[in-house]
């Protein structure tokens, strides 16, 4: 299609499909994917697949393949690279999915984590990309932070499914439920993607672009602040997505429904927590909402060393399941509005920051405990990263200055 032809009327129906198919893509990729993970790790040391430590390990391979998709989103950024790679990626996830039931050998369930994160990174920065560029040309951009919903209902899905499925199934077993419910849901949201109306060359390489579009600088004075507020978030909310849970089974007596119920706790504030900042965003400004996020996020991870026990993991879960979606679509549009002409580029880049910051998370946890540190005291590492971005969120200019 010519990228000088006129979209065409966008109906309400239209609107929410497409909108749906986004969320649906990030649920598949991060629900059961990424955070399956979570609420299946104390199950996975009882059943003695893994240890506390190799839990930590693995997370950090799946983070690594994160962020390398993330960087390959980067380099093939354009809409015909990603109409080639996003399918891809989608079917990559089902095929490690599958082997994830199969295997328990420790080393192998490294490289199989670290391809699927490979295929999650690429799936996150251009299904919401891709959408992204479809609104904008139908000035409708605000709506584009409720792509994240389906982050939050994948959360909900998966502390349901691994709950439910607990007593019938063990060891690599308990992956099982993640693939059956992913193959039908990919094929679903690559069927809409797949016909959204996007010109290789967008609005943001044709309309706003400097001589050469797409190079000009992703680093700069008004871009350099927001990169490391956003891996302060990064690096914050990665302990307590990632251990809850295992922290609940340390400081709470067997049985107690914490356990599970701590992610479901998360899960359940993170549903209507992409449309709130999305909404809070549009109304007070997202600079400003971005640094209100960062105090609340911060509380959350504070409340799980300050109280530890039942009170401290639920202000946990609530406050910052109900936060770290917030700073990733505040982040993602700021940046957007401080450089309109980087499109997919900038959100590649922010959001392989982000994957370093996690990553980086679980090895720190890693560290701390094999020099025989706790769980507990390793989420300071996660308070100091929050206070680091919220320092750096109040340091993100408004405007781009003038070259």
């Amino acid at each position: 299609m010519a990228a000088t032809s006129s979209p065409t009327p966008l109906s309400s129906r239209e609107l929410w499909t497409v909108l749906g198919a986004g969320a649906v893509a990030l649920l598949v990729v991060h629900g059961l994917g990424r955070f399956y993970y979570t609420p299946l790790l104390p199950y996975l040391v009882s059943d003695g697949v893994l240890s506390s430590s190799e839990a930590a390990s693995l997370a950090t391979w799946n983070y690594l393949g994160y962020l390398m998709g993330a960087m390959l989103a980067i380099r093939w950024h354009r809409v015909d690279h990603i109409r080639f790679l996003l399918p891809l990626s989608l079917v990559v996830h089902l095929v490690t999915s599958l082997l994830q039931t199969q295997i328990e050998n420790v080393d192998l369930q490294d490289a199989v984590r670290w391809l699927n994160g490979v295929a999650n990174g690429i799936v996150f920065v251009q299904a919401p990309a891709l959408i992204l560029e479809w609104l904008v040309r139908r000035n409708r951009a605000s709506l584009s932070g409720l792509v994240y919903l389906g982050v939050g209902i994948g959360l909900l899905v998966s502390s349901a499914m691994v709950s439910l499925s607990a007593d019938w199934l063990s060891g690599a077993g308990r992956w099982w439920p993640a693939l059956v419910l992913s193959v039908p849901l990919c094929w679903w949201a690559w069927r809409v993607l797949r016909e959204l109306d996007v010109p290789v060359t967008g609005p943001s390489e044709s309309e706003h672009t400097p001589a050469k579009p797409g190079k000009s600088p992703l680093f700069d004075r008004a871009s350099i602040p927001l990169f490391l507020s956003y891996a302060g978030a990064g690096l914050g909310y990665i302990l307590p997505m990632t251990f809850l849970p295992l922290l609940a089974t340390m400081q709470l007596a067997p049985g107690d429904w914490l356990v599970d119920g701590s992610w479901l706790i998360v899960a359940l504030a993170t549903i209507p927590s992409a449309w709130i900042w999305n909404h809070l965003g549009a109304r007070i400004g997202d600079r400003l909402a971005l640094r209100l996020n960062f105090v609340v996020q911060l509380l959350g991870v504070l409340a799980a060393v300050i109280w530890p026990g039942p009170v401290g993991i639920v202000l946990c879960g609530v406050l910052v399941g109900g936060t770290f979606l917030g700073s990733v679509l505040l982040t993602q549009r700021i940046a957007r509005a401080l450089h309109p002409h980087q499109g997919p580029r900038l959100s590649a880049a922010m959001v392989a920051l982000y994957a370093f910051a996690q990553m980086a998370g679980p090895w720190l946890v890693k560290q701390w405990l094999d020099a025989g540190g706790t769980l507990e005291s390793g989420f300071w590492i996660g308070v100091g990263a929050l206070v680091w971005g919220l320092v750096f969120a109040l340091l993100v200019p408004a405007q781009a200055p003038r070259r």
